[in-house]
């Protein structure tokens, strides 16, 4: 038999790699494969369930700050790092969201009727990611014919303008004075430290697996094909009008559900808390952790939670750790700590060649 007829089998000690073929779209969907990362899965979840269990108060409310970055650092990776729409105005939809829930919360004439029943911070929680995803809808037209550092010195502008709104309309936020979250109840049950736990856990859990599916759908290909070029997108026919302003509103939404959050944790909000370095703060979240990547979003936004509150004590080397932390990282490894994991694995799967 000629050699290109004779199929040969591997020869004697020879290994034989498998090469993972996914023949569906449901097997692209998966968010654990294999028996090593379904056990971290387990432990993962263990560890989270013991938490308000075992753990200080102090411990739980940190694990909800990171619940509450992680939401906003996934849907900031979803606009910059998917469709490559630089915005440094992202505080500016955080703090929109805050105060969209806490208006609802303790302004709105209804709201203490109905507190007992937990219906205004509902409410509010859902007025938040609303109201974020119009202005973040707004904030897009401009992205239709802005690029590069022009659609970035819009989205600043966006920013400090929000800010200023809510220094001045004091008959709106509170001005410098800020604006108290009043004690939340859920059908009479007052919401403590671990209730808010849960909730910003199953909140950030739920519109993560929401980004996981919406950058494997056709949605998230067509962000892909903006980022990296909109004029061979528009050529295959993706409607730039349509995607861009939708990554801008799907975005905030995330940005404001993060706030309504923020606002329930913290129960008070006052407009320092939203200027142009959170923006930058979030904007590192997403580049420590990983551009264009879902997990990339939540490490990044739970190394650079935890860090500076570990430093707490030293605030005056904080910035200095902070700041070598980020460049750390982006001298190491330029695609951030997910990439840095990936080529872990992919060195275990390949050792010892």
């Amino acid at each position: 038999m000629p050699p290109w007829g004779r199929k040969e089998g591997p020869r004697r000690g020879e290994k034989v790699r498998r090469v993972e073929l996914r023949e569906r779209y449901e097997e692209d969907l998966f968010l654990v494969k294999g028996t090593f990362a379904r056990a971290a899965a387990i432990a993962l979840a263990a560890a989270l369930v013991a938490v308000p269990a075992y753990a200080p108060k102090y411990v739980v409310y940190i694990a909800s700050l990171v619940a509450v970055n992680i939401i906003i650092a996934v849907g900031l990776n979803l606009l910059v790092g998917y469709t490559g729409q630089i915005s440094l105005g992202h505080a500016g939809f955080v703090a929109i969201g805050a105060y969209a829930f806490g208006i609802v919360a303790a302004r709105l004439p209804w709201g203490a009727d109905l507190a007992h029943w937990g219906l205004p911070w509902l409410a509010g929680f859902v007025a938040a990611g609303i109201v974020a995803g119009a202005f973040g809808f707004l904030v897009g037209l401009p992205a239709l014919r802005l690029t590069g550092p022009y659609l970035t010195i819009a989205t600043l502008g966006f920013g400090i303008a929000v800010h200023q709104v809510l220094v001045n309309w004091e008959w709106l936020s509170g001005g410098r004075a800020g604006l108290f979250v009043p004690k939340l109840a859920l059908a009479g049950w007052e919401l403590k430290e671990r209730e808010l736990y849960w909730i910003g856990l199953a909140a950030a859990a739920a519109l993560t697996v929401i980004a996981y599916h919406l950058v494997r759908s056709y949605v998230g290909r067509a962000f892909v094909a903006i980022r990296d070029s909109d004029i061979a997108a528009e050529v295959m026919g993706v409607n730039l009008t349509t995607y861009k302003t939708l990554a801008f509103a799907v975005s905030a939404a995330y940005a404001g559900i993060g706030g309504a959050l923020f606002a329930m944790v913290g129960r008070y909000l006052e407009p320092s808390q939203f200027t142009l370095l959170d923006s930058i703060y979030y904007f590192s979240m997403i580049v420590v952790g990983g551009l264009g990547t879902i997990a990339g979003g939540v490490l990044g936004a739970g190394l650079l939670t935890v860090l500076p509150l570990e430093f707490s004590g030293f605030k005056q080397w904080q910035p200095v750790v902070y700041g070598a932390a980020i460049i750390l990282v982006m001298a190491l490894e330029p695609r951030g700590v997910y990439g840095r994991w990936l080529k872990i694995k992919r060195w275990f799967k390949t050792w010892p060649f």
